[in-house]
């Protein structure tokens, strides 16, 4: 804009960082907008300007045609409960199909009890029960040797996975 509007170009960039969402919204919709600066019409065109996007922290933010969504991607205690218990769920069906069980064979599960996923599992006891078709869920403080299967998790959390079919 400096060849275009050389003696007035501070003035345009102070109106410019003075926009506001509504005057972003109007130039990104119309290619353009027009300003008014010392007597004189200023016609901004949407190449003449850089419009950008800042994250606020604990959220991602995207725009695109006018439309702005932001997403809190701040990770609760019970979202993180939520995440192992699912992980949990998926190792169980991979030990399942492993160990040749049919899909509806009921099962009873062991889990060696680890300070790190003791609270995930017993908050999802219902939903890993239901998902893994398991009758029973135990957290144990112990297994015999070769009772189980070790597992690692996610943060290298280690513990031992045992599955017993139900008659």
């Amino acid at each position: 804009l400096g060849p275009k509007y050389g003696k007035i170009m501070k003035q345009i960039a102070a109106a410019v960082n003075q926009f506001n969402a509504d005057d972003i919204t109007e130039i990104e919709s119309n290619g353009s907008k027009e300003l008014t600066i010392e007597s004189q019409n200023v016609i901004l065109e949407l190449t003449d300007v850089e419009i950008s996007t800042q994250d606020i922290p604990g959220w991602l933010v995207q725009s695109e045609g006018g439309i702005t969504v932001a997403l809190d991607i701040t990770l609760s205690d019970e979202l993180k409960a939520e995440g192992l218990a699912r992980e949990f769920v998926n190792r169980i069906q991979n030990l399942r199909k492993e160990s040749g069980l049919e899909v509806t064979d009921k099962i009873h599960l062991k889990i060696l009890k680890h300070n790190e996923i003791n609270q995930a599992i017993n908050n999802n006891k219902n939903y890993i029960c239901e998902e893994t078709l398991a009758g029973k869920l135990d957290l144990v403080d112990g297994m015999k040797q070769n009772e189980g299967i070790s597992v690692e998790l996610e943060n290298n959390v280690n513990t031992v996975i045992s599955i017993e079919k139900l008659n």
